[in-house]
Formats: C-alpha cells, sequence, structure tokens
C-alpha cells in the first residue's frame, strides 16, 4: 500500500498508534512520521566521511534499539534516513551545492565530489545492512500484512 499523505501528520504519534504507519516506496513521509523523524533528524548529517561514518552509526544503533523494543515504524523510519543520507550525499558529489538542474529547468553537467561520494558509500553500507535485514524483513511483510 502506498504511503498515506493524507493522514494528520501534525497529531499523530506512530509510536502509540503504528497501525496507522505504511510503508510506501523508498524514502516516502520520512520527514512526516514523528516521534520518530525528529528523534532520528537530529543525527542526520553527512557534510564529510568523518561525520557520515558518526550519523551512520547513530541511525544504525537507534534503528537497533527499535528493533530491541519491537518498534517497527522506528525500524523503518531509520531505514528511510540511512536511504536518505545516502541519495542526499550522492546528490552533493554529482553536482555542486546539490542542485541537479539550472534555473532552465535543464540537468547539470555532473561535478565528481569524492568526499560526498565517500560519505554516500558509508550511508549505502549502513542502509543495505538493514534492508537485508531478515527481522526487518519478517517485520516489514507482517507490519503490511496486517496494517497495509
Amino acid at each position: 500500500m502506498s504511503f498515506d499523505y493524507d493522514l494528520d501528520f501534525d497529531t499523530i504519534d506512530f509510536r502509540k498508534n503504528p497501525e496507522k504507519y505504511r510503508v510506501g516506496r523508498g524514502e516516502q513521509g520520512v520527514l512526516l512520521v514523528e516521534p520518530y523523524k525528529s528523534e532520528i533528524l537530529a543525527h542526520w548529517r553527512f557534510k564529510t566521511p568523518d561525520i557520515a561514518r558518526e550519523s551512520s552509526e547513530a541511525i544504525y544503533n537507534m534503528y537497533l534499539d527499535y528493533k530491541k523494543n519491537n518498534e517497527f515504524v522506528g525500524m523503518d523510519m531509520a531505514r528511510k534516513f540511512l536511504q536518505m543520507g545516502y541519495t542526499r550525499s550522492r546528490r552533493y558529489a554529482n553536482y555542486k551545492g546539490g542542485k541537479k538542474y539550472d534555473e532552465d529547468g535543464n540537468v547539470k553537467e555532473r561535478d565528481m565530489d569524492e568526499e560526498k561520494a565517500e560519505s554516500a558509500r558509508i550511508f549505502e553500507q549502513k542502509w543495505i545492512e538493514v534492508r537485508e535485514d531478515e527481522e526487518y524483513l519478517a517485520m516489514k511483510k507482517q507490519h503490511q500484512k496486517k496494517y497495509g
């Protein structure tokens, strides 16, 4: 089932109401689902490889804590932030200032920033660990079967 953007995200506590959460595709809803968004966003950084390493480790450890507490929504949100760390780092690695399009809407020529590319690789490793975690996959399947 698709991510439901019609929910009242300002009032829903998804820790108390996990049944309202839909996984969606990719990073859908990553900046909407509370309290997980605020908990994880405080640690999300990718400016340099050292910062990306610290950030991805912190988010991965949060993932493990959510897993230990049987909080699938938190686990999935941590996965989304790791994925977003990868995709945003890649965008900044490929395009100076992270802007893919010029003022006319044309795709700019790539200008590789190796430091940001390394940040992307760091996030990608943690993202892969999470998305291939058998317990995560089983909980995801169970959540989707139960709630959509």
